[in-house]
């Protein structure tokens, strides 16, 4: 095959090849980790189809004959697909997903087709160039046998980090949907219970998923991110990646790998950027008796912002011009990638710790509040109701991306204690500065 890849234990390929997801769809091939079987479009077609406006010659019989392949070989009947973007860097939400398709050598091209345009999406340009992403990349498309998480009662759908990505403190950390798909955690629109809800409800699941994540540690020899499904109790993973903490999480991250022998000293201090230590010693708010809290949602990505209430992308790129704003929505979409990109901090309605808004702002280092159930957006009014206070557009607000508190107005912050993971790393980075150069 010249354009597609085959998703199998002795596929080798460079991640900038077939992106950075059907890459680690490999690495969960390889350990013997449960995969849906499929195969990739290459980057390389994308290019061409982005160029010449059209699949590149060969293409075509490579789908219809992989689709044959696949049906031969599935495990339910008729075949059904999903068709995922895939980027040799990893580019959360903003290209398009098609799922529940069943694969003609027609409506499979036309799903192929839509996920390569996607790349050029407004929302997608906007995201490379805040993240310094080359447009000229293109994506891969993964193309897998779905798995049905809202298949029956004991079927679902999660996303978990090896460690809390808020601390970095070695426990499994995500969100569950029972009865739903995968878009639906990262839509944020209905509502997550907490990663442990698997272990009274779905106990085999959720010993089948931790003992992966131990393996995938040792194998990346770093905290890992993965998304999954369940149906009728059997796990399957859909994606993994190094789960890329930020603050005083990655600097714990590093340090306990290097205690427990996974990495050296010399890995943990090239592990953690300037800016992460910079930013470990993150303020917190501090309230006074004339301090009028909000209300509280769901920790996203830590930090203090303040700034005024935005409803809306549009009004958010407007008054951003004029100082900060918190964009505060239901929930968010990629198609709200231009307000968050100008925000100082997020706030949400709905949605957990995996959702768009928690994955963008953590991409972002903004601070996010996400799920705050009293909460309500009028757009049409340009104004939020919490509980029975409403506030206009405008209004000044302060978030805290840690232990989701929102309050009224400007308040003091206080730098807490970050523990002995920063001192003990610091003096590492002295003890390997005073050594000799060779």
């Amino acid at each position: 095959m010249k354009w597609l890849r085959k998703l199998t234990p002795d596929t080798r390929e460079d991640p900038g090849l077939i992106g950075a997801k059907a890459h680690g769809l490999l690495d969960l091939h390889r350990l013997g980790l449960p995969v849906p079987a499929g195969f990739v479009v290459t980057t390389e077609a994308c290019r061409a189809f982005l160029r010449d406006g059209h699949f590149p010659d060969g293409l075509r019989d490579e789908l219809t004959a992989a689709t044959r392949t696949l049906e031969e070989t599935a495990g339910s009947s008729p075949l059904t697909v999903s068709v995922r973007s895939g980027a040799g860097v990893s580019m959360p939400g903003m290209m398009d997903t098609i799922l529940n398709l069943r694969p003609t050598a027609e409506q499979l091209e036309t799903a192929v087709e839509a996920v390569f345009a996607s790349w050029d999406t407004p929302r997608a340009r906007t995201y490379r160039e805040l993240h310094g992403i080359d447009h000229d990349l293109g994506t891969a498309v993964i193309v897998q046998e779905m798995v049905y998480g809202d298949r029956d009662g004991r079927s679902g759908t999660g996303v978990a980090f090896s460690r809390n990505p808020n601390t970095g403190e070695p426990t499994p950390f995500g969100d569950v949907l029972f009865g739903h798909q995968g878009e639906d955690v990262v839509a944020g629109t209905s509502p997550v219970l907490p990663l442990t809800g698997l272990t009274t409800r779905e106990p085999r699941v959720w010993k089948a998923l931790t003992d992966a994540l131990d393996r995938l540690e040792d194998h990346y020899r770093d905290a890992v991110y993965v998304e999954f499904t369940f149906e009728t109790g059997v796990l399957w993973l859909l994606q993994v990646r190094p789960g890329r903490f930020t603050g005083a999480a990655a600097i714990r991250v590093a340090v306990d790998l290097a205690d427990e022998g996974r990495i050296g000293r010399t890995e943990a201090l090239h592990r953690v950027s300037r800016r992460q230590i910079e930013r470990a010693r993150t303020p917190r708010i501090a309230p006074r008796p004339d301090t009028t809290l909000l209300g509280r949602g769901t920790g996203a990505c830590p930090g203090v912002a303040t700034g005024r209430i935005a409803t809306t992308t549009e009004a958010a790129r407007r008054m951003a011009a004029d100082g900060p704003v918190v964009l505060v929505r239901p929930e968010t979409s990629p198609n709200d990638m231009n307000g968050l990109a100008v925000a100082a901090g997020i706030l949400t309605a709905r949605g957990g710790p995996a959702s768009h808004a928690a994955v963008v702002a953590r991409s972002l280092g903004k601070p996010a509040v996400v799920g705050m159930g009293t909460l309500a957006i009028d757009e049409t009014n340009a104004s939020i109701t919490v509980g029975e206070r409403t506030l206009d557009e405008g209004t000044l607000v302060t978030i805290d991306g840690t232990g989701g508190e929102v309050a009224l107005g400007r308040v003091p912050t206080v730098t807490r204690e970050t523990g002995d993971h920063l001192e003990r790393f610091l003096a590492w980075a002295e003890e390997a500065a005073r050594l000799p150069r060779s």
